[in-house]
């Protein structure tokens, strides 16, 4: 049961709110420097560098699976060594992976560079991303702000940043920097990370590991039936999140004869982020987590459904607007939901590790998804649709089975209803 009080507002205490713009600020910096770099590495690798289309490839997959393969190492070391350690250290490593991939001209430096690049962020994310959560949970409970709209801030934060990004990336090159200037100012981006933290990052004291708390794999995250589920959701979602770049530009290209249309929708994307807060807002209020999964995951599978109904001509981008609008707006519902209820899932020491693991799992999804995805797409429109559809629903029985956890009452009013 959680109590809201007039005397237990949102707003209400001062302390947390500052660190809290930290951690978010520190989220938009992140995949501002990110993303002014990785959109124009493959034409860098390609063009610049004249490696060949494979040789690109893997040295893109090898900086997926530094990153997002490798994040559950990350949260580890967020549980052992606490979040400012693992933090800077990430900066540190991402500053000095831009800086070499500026330099890097041959095949063995650039993927250097590129894992260094992944396993800095497989270090930071999780660790930010855990102390958010942890913060989140601590600012609701003394303020009556539901976590997921602390969540939603820093979602929206990130997504922010991944539109500016580019937009920087974009301007150094045509301002005649090229790609070693936009790996510059990137690393300059993760100096400011890096100072930041430095200054505002509390200390905490270093975690002693108990025997029930030792292992590499502990009994408390990775034999939690819950937990797993929980995993099994969000990798339901992440696989279908990332049809963006791979079942949709297909599909534009088919409706229109090329994919010159599909900046247009990617920015639709971007701009919806207007929406995040207010919808965040709603649905911690109105509804448990659960049903915010299951409802998210439902939006997700009717803009998968919505593809094939595409008419002939121009009008055939209808679909595609939709499918970019109902996902980005399913990814608004459940996200925040999905990642408010790992601490409720796991011991809070093993908080970093659950948060490492639920992004390394659903990125082995994502890997295993695409290449099934990849077999599809020559098929008929309605069976690869229908067929994508139909992960976000599985997801969403999955999700039912989880406990529905607490939606968060208005200030003044009592709430118990939860099951």
């Amino acid at each position: 049961m959680t109590t809201a009080t007039a005397g237990n507002r949102p707003g209400a205490d001062p302390e947390l709110k500052p660190y809290l713009r930290l951690l978010t600020a520190t989220q938009f910096a992140f995949n501002t420097g990110f993303y002014a770099v990785l959109p124009y590495l493959a034409a860098h690798l390609g063009d610049g560098l004249g490696m060949a289309g494979w040789l690109v490839g893997l040295v893109l997959g090898l900086r997926t699976f530094s990153q997002q393969g490798l994040f559950v190492v990350g949260g580890a070391l967020t549980d052992r060594y606490g979040p400012r350690p693992v933090v800077l250290t990430g900066c540190v490593l991402r500053i000095a992976g831009f800086c070499w991939l500026a330099q890097a001209g041959s095949t063995a430096t650039v993927i250097g560079a590129v894992l260094l690049i992944g396993f800095a962020a497989a270090l930071f994310s999780p660790a930010v991303e855990s102390e958010t959560a942890r913060t989140a949970v601590t600012y609701e409970t003394e303020t009556g702000t539901p976590r997921a709209q602390v969540l939603a801030v820093f979602s929206a934060a990130g997504q922010a940043g991944a539109f500016l990004g580019p937009l920087l990336g974009s301007l150094l090159l045509l301002l005649g920097g090229g790609f070693r200037t936009a790996c510059l100012a990137g690393a300059l981006v993760f100096v400011g990370v890096l100072a930041g933290h430095a200054r505002l990052m509390p200390r905490r004291p270093r975690r002693v590991r108990t025997a029930e708390a030792g292992g590499v794999l502990p009994r408390q995250v990775f034999a939690n039936r819950p937990f797993l589920v929980l995993c099994l959701v969000y990798s339901s979602y992440l696989v279908s999140y990332n049809q963006l770049y791979l079942a949709l530009p297909v599909e534009v290209e088919r409706a229109t004869g090329s994919q010159s249309a599909l900046g247009g929708l990617f920015a639709l994307s971007s701009l919806l982020v207007v929406a995040q807060l207010p919808l965040t807002r709603w649905s911690a209020r109105r509804i448990t987590p659960r049903t915010a999964l299951v409802a998210g995951l439902a939006v997700v599978a009717a803009g998968f459904a919505a593809v094939p109904l595409a008419p002939a001509g121009p009008a055939g981008l209808l679909p595609g607007a939709a499918l970019v609008v109902l996902l980005t707006l399913g990814q608004m519902l459940l996200v925040p939901a999905a990642r408010g209820l790992v601490p409720d899932l796991v011991d809070d020491q093993r908080l970093g590790l659950a948060t490492g693991a639920l992004s390394s799992v659903s990125g082995l999804a994502v890997l295993v998804g695409s290449a099934a995805t990849g077999t599809l797409l020559d098929t008929p429109g309605p069976v690869l649709w229908a067929v994508l559809a139909a992960v976000p629903l599985a997801g969403a029985g999955l999700a039912l089975t989880l406990s529905p956890g607490q939606r968060t009452p208005e200030p003044g009013t009592t709430v118990t209803d939860y099951k």
